[in-house]
């Protein structure tokens, strides 16, 4: 009985074990330029051990990296629910906009960051904006698909009894379709912020800019495994802590 009380720590804990062993063995066998957890441990020390370091614009610490790649993510992430949720319920609600832009969105949403960001460098010419175009407009698409899901799933019981209590239409969306559709929606915004994350790494290291993405290609065009495996754990690691936030968010308000 305390061992199932425990799966959430040692199960986790038992696959890590298992990772690091198949990685150990990998670099001593078929992978000899792969560095052992050990090595990669030893050579990253410095970005570990001074996380928030600055000694020049591509020799910062770790945590200072992300840092940066969070504030370009926060900023488009934030983009890109203003944008998303209002259109998720114009497409729920509304048959007609659904049938104009549904095609539209099919057709723009599987367009990579790769093919959005050299536009968005060509519409705003600096790289930060372009950076934030591109996170928003590759993040949003959950959103807006899990939010026009959540409102058509509304049960036509509860549209009923708004009608009947004769409330307005701010009334009828405060109090009863964003609650209804809350589920769905969060849904989406942990999508929308999972690939808000992984399109700003994509865009460093595309440009070059500073951040996990950035110092990741600089690593590797300088020959580095070992800090190329500790921007992989990174970015890993706080796409993990982003997606717990967020659950955490969506239960408190459920509860509320």
């Amino acid at each position: 009985m305390r061992l199932n009380k425990l799966d959430w720590l040692w199960m986790p804990l038992l696959v890590m074990v298992g990772v690091v062993l198949v990685w150990s063995l990998s670099s001593a066998t078929w992978a000899p330029r792969l560095p052992t957890p050990t090595k990669t441990l030893q050579d990253s020390r410095l970005y570990i051990l001074e996380p928030f370091a600055k000694r020049g614009e591509q020799d910062q610490g770790i945590l200072r990296f992300t840092w940066y790649s969070l504030v370009l993510v926060a900023k488009g992430y934030v983009i890109a629910i203003l944008v998303g949720t209002p259109l998720g319920f114009l497409l729920g609600m509304s048959k007609l906009f659904s049938k104009g832009f549904d095609p539209l969105i099919q057709i723009l949403r599987p367009v990579s960051p790769l093919a959005w960001l050299p536009l968005g460098l060509i519409l705003f010419g600096r790289l930060e904006s372009a950076a934030l175009f591109t996170i928003a407009i590759c993040s949003m698409w959950p959103t807006v698909l899990n939010t026009a899901m959540g409102v058509r799933a509304i049960p036509q019981d509860y549209l009923n009894v708004g009608r009947v209590l004769r409330l307005s239409r701010w009334d009828m969306l405060g109090k009863i379709m964003i609650p209804a559709a809350l589920p769905y929606m969060f849904t989406g915004y942990r999508l929308s912020l999972g690939l808000a994350w992984l399109v700003i790494v994509a865009a460093e290291m595309l440009t070059g800019a500073p951040g996990v993405g950035g110092f990741l290609w600089q690593e590797y065009n300088s020959d580095i495994p070992a800090h190329i495996i500790l921007c992989i754990l990174t970015i890993g690691l706080v796409g993990f802590v982003l997606d717990r936030l967020m659950s955490v968010v969506e239960n408190r308000l459920r509860a509320a």
